[in-house]
């Protein structure tokens, strides 16, 4: 049996070191909340849902010694994590004795175990990510040109002002980029002279390591996003907005917006998250929840700052950093981040704790062989046993996930 057992355990390790290779995304996110779906050290059952507090927000008492005392207005958000992905195999008789190798060899490491991991992580990878961008309101580069025609990367320095502005660290940024705009930037600035290791690298290999205070991955799973055949129009005489809600009402001029679709509204302006000073552009939304009648859901939570409790998370103002009035957003120009019927590749750049992605331990299963593994914070079983009836040897790769996105200031997207 201490055999049996040492060879599931290293078809384990083998998957887990395969999928680590591949999870170009999920990698580069934030893991910090599996401990708490750990089945070895965590007694508690936190069933499907883990709730994690969001940062805290203050105002500044200014030209007065007399004391304005702050309520704490603590919020959380909810991670859920009840999303089981899986790779299933088998064997018979006949092929485990002519023709599959032997579980611990290095063949059937490539013939199989490897193939199988690809296809699970590379879904798993997908999938967050596509979730995660639509989630992400900023958007630099201009809908329809690819970064780095002509040599203009600029859309990568904005992205990265995007991020400083919404006050994310410095470290452990990140840029997912597929490969044709990857070709753009490399061919466009082809001709600068920069001798360093990340440029030469990209004559070489045809990307860059790093630029823009980011790590580059290439990743053709990054998302396309599609704007709906009619993207003009205004908000409504009464858009519905609330301080602290995340509705806006469209009118019927704009019509079932898709899910992703990023917008401004005139007038609306950005301010900075800490001193409330505006900035020179307006802010960006992005559409969570669409509606037929015009009424959609929006992200960011909109915070004008008109009471107490919403005063410290001002997150828009007029173009001089003075509060705007929920008036302000009646019957006004709706514009777009695509053109109508336009399909637009979204590159992303973020900081690692934007988004979390939470594995959790499944149980060991009675009958046959079970064992899981962990490796930087993602969690995987394999289950093998036998079926008599058919005279097949199966075995099972398992994943139990989620993922949310924490801190959407924290990553920009960045269109072809």
């Amino acid at each position: 049996m201490s055999n049996t057992l040492t060879v599931i355990d290293m078809v384990a390790a083998d998957a887990l070191a395969a999928i680590h290779e591949k999870a170009k995304f999920i990698g580069t996110t934030d893991k910090q909340f599996d401990a708490s779906y750990n089945a070895t050290t965590n007694n508690s059952k936190n069933g499907t849902t883990l709730r994690v507090r969001n940062d805290n927000r203050f105002y500044r008492r200014q030209g007065s010694r007399v004391m304005d005392v702050q309520d704490q207005n603590e919020s959380t958000q909810t991670i859920t994590v009840a999303t089981q992905d899986g790779v299933d195999i088998r064997f018979n008789s006949a092929e485990l004795a002519q023709s599959v190798a032997a579980y611990k060899s290095s063949d059937f490491k490539e013939r199989y175990i490897t193939p199988a991991m690809n296809t699970l992580v590379s879904g798993i990878d997908a999938d967050m990510l596509v979730q995660f961008t639509k989630d992400v309101y900023n958007q630099t580069g201009t809908a329809g040109t690819v970064v780095g025609t002509s040599g203009d990367t600029s859309a990568i320095g904005l992205a990265r002002a995007k991020l400083n502005q919404g006050l994310a660290p410095d470290d452990e940024r990140y840029l997912q980029i597929d490969s044709v705009t990857m070709a753009s930037i490399v061919n466009g600035n082809k001709a600068l002279f920069a001798p360093n290791n990340d440029v030469s690298k990209a004559f070489r290999e045809g990307y860059y390591g790093r630029f823009g205070q980011a790590d580059w991955y290439e990743n053709e799973r990054t998302w396309s996003a599609t704007y709906i055949s009619d993207v003009t129009g205004t908000t409504d005489a009464a858009s519905l907005v609330t301080d602290g809600g995340n509705s806006v009402d469209m009118h019927t001029t704009v019509v079932s917006p898709n899910v992703g679709q990023t917008f401004t509204i005139a007038g609306v302006y950005a301010c900075h998250p800490e001193t409330k000073q505006a900035f020179a552009h307006l802010q960006q939304f992005v559409i969570t929840a669409t509606s037929a009648s015009g009424a959609c859901t929006v992200s960011p939570t909109i915070y004008l700052g008109l009471s107490d409790t919403t005063k410290a998370k001002r997150n828009v103002c007029k173009s001089d950093g003075t509060a705007l009035a929920l008036t302000d957003f009646n019957s006004q120009t709706l514009t777009f981040g695509g053109s109508a019927s336009g399909v637009y590749r979204q590159n992303l750049m973020y900081h690692k704790n934007a988004f979390a992605f939470v594995t959790a331990e499944l149980p060991l299963m009675r009958g046959g062989d079970c064992t899981r593994m962990t490796k930087d914070g993602i969690s995987i079983r394999v289950w093998s046993d036998s079926d008599i009836r058919n005279d097949e040897m199966l075995m099972r790769f398992d994943i139990l996930y989620g993922g949310k996105t924490l801190r959407p200031e924290w990553a920009c997207r960045i269109t072809n």
